[in-house]
């Protein structure tokens, strides 16, 4: 992600609803933990990882890009510079690893799954998101960098290739798959965008609805999964 978009996500993502209804989600899936040491991949600005220090973890977040490196070092985040395919840790030294949309920028995936498998604890939880459904494709994904969207097969035999157990999936997004769909068809840049207070309101309201109704099977705009190496 270029520099330019890493500042204005970090600008958006406390008031934002598609990021506000995602550290809800990283929330529930870390309910129950008994909080260690996590590590947020891709953090950008860092608003996951401080979902996690909140909840009184020991993380720390990790970013390729300086931008997202020096935002997260002016919001006082422990942060590492490095290649997610290569994380410079020691292997078995963390019980959490995030990575929320960052396996879709990544060319060598499996790489990156083999990596997160070597850094945790026998039993440690891996907490991942990524776009869903090659079907989406659009100037968007260019935009933003991706190299992929994820079926739900794809991801899932990624997870299982890198010798991870599967607790969960889901799909999410999916009350606003049409919507999307239909504005991915005319898009010609990065979605990204500051909504009207209005808009922010009732988006943030439809997408919250899904904490509530059975939708994960359904077709959605991103999948949520959350794996575990063996104890």
């Amino acid at each position: 992600m270029e520099g330019t978009e890493v500042r204005k996500l970090t600008e958006l993502e406390d008031r934002h609803w598609w990021y506000r209804e995602r550290r809800h989600l990283l929330d529930r899936a870390v309910d129950g933990i008994v909080p260690g040491d996590a590590l947020d991949i891709g953090a950008a600005g860092g608003g996951n990882t401080r979902v996690l220090l909140r909840r009184g973890w020991r993380a720390s977040a990790l970013e390729y890009g300086q931008e997202g490196a020096e935002v997260c070092h002016e919001r006082g985040i422990a942060v590492l510079r490095a290649d997610a395919t290569r994380l410079p840790l020691a292997a078995a030294s963390l019980d959490l690893v995030v990575a929320f949309d960052v396996l879709e920028h990544i060319e060598d995936d499996k790489a990156a799954a083999a990596g997160v498998f070597d850094v945790l604890r026998p039993g440690g939880t891996f907490l991942v998101a990524v776009p869903a459904d090659p079907k989406l494709w659009s100037e968007h994904d260019v935009a933003v960098d991706h190299v992929r969207r994820y079926t739900r097969p794809e991801l899932l035999d990624l997870l299982r290739g890198a010798g991870f157990e599967i607790a969960s999936v889901r799909s999410w997004m999916v009350l606003l798959r049409p919507a999307v769909a239909l504005r991915r068809r005319a898009s010609s840049g990065s979605d990204l965008d500051d909504p009207p207070a209005w808009m922010n309101a009732v988006l943030g309201g439809i997408v919250a609805l899904e904490r509530w109704l059975p939708v994960g099977k359904l077709p959605g705009v991103s999948l949520l999964v959350t794996a575990r190496r063996p104890a």
